[in-house]
């Protein structure tokens, strides 16, 4: 009688441990997906910041007497193969230089097509700071669930690592001014 009331305790044990193990690698599932969804997003309003500068190029050309090259920058960007992080910073770049030419030829602002650009372009902005904040928001969980105990343990079991926030920054290296504006 005894021997069965081991046997069962045993069994129970392990089938709580199960149901725990399954419970906390969903959990890891969920924040996975919604990483790589959020991911996906963050592409699709980077590819729109693209087009919208990539189409810019031309009207600027077409209404301006400069030369040189316009918006060199995304030209350049059209065959490389860089991260979201590295492109966002990139497009930034552009930007600024878009809202150069805009400022500093009045003549641009009376065309209808770039200032349908400009107003995409923030709306863009608007969308992308929010998308960036809710990443960050997703990795924290995820990187918390990595480091605590006991669900380390499955971590360590499926192999999952730490990831950097959505600005490339690594909380576990030894630089401490890596913030950047």
């Amino acid at each position: 009688m005894m021997v069965f009331f081991i046997t069962m305790i045993i069994l129970i044990f392990i089938c709580l441990i199960l149901v725990w193990y399954a419970i906390t690698y969903n959990k890891y599932q969920n924040l996975i997906i919604r990483i790589n969804e959020v991911e996906a997003n963050i592409d699709t309003v980077l590819r729109k910041r693209f087009d919208l500068l990539n189409k810019s190029i031309n009207i600027i050309k077409g209404n301006i007497n400069i030369e040189g090259e316009i918006l060199e920058l995304i030209v350049k960007l059209r065959s490389r193969k860089i991260s979201n992080f590295d492109l966002d910073r990139q497009l930034y770049e552009a930007i600024n230089e878009f809202n150069y030419y805009k400022e500093n030829y009045p003549e641009l602002e009376k065309i209808d097509s770039l200032t349908k650009i400009d107003l995409s372009l923030n709306d863009s902005e608007h969308e992308i700071t929010a998308l960036r904040k809710y990443y960050n928001d997703i990795i924290t969980e995820y990187n918390k669930l990595i480091r605590k105990f006991p669900s380390n343990l499955i971590a360590i079991i499926a192999k999952y690592k730490e990831k950097t926030y959505y600005d490339g920054k690594n909380m576990n290296d030894d630089i401490t001014n890596d913030f950047k504006l």
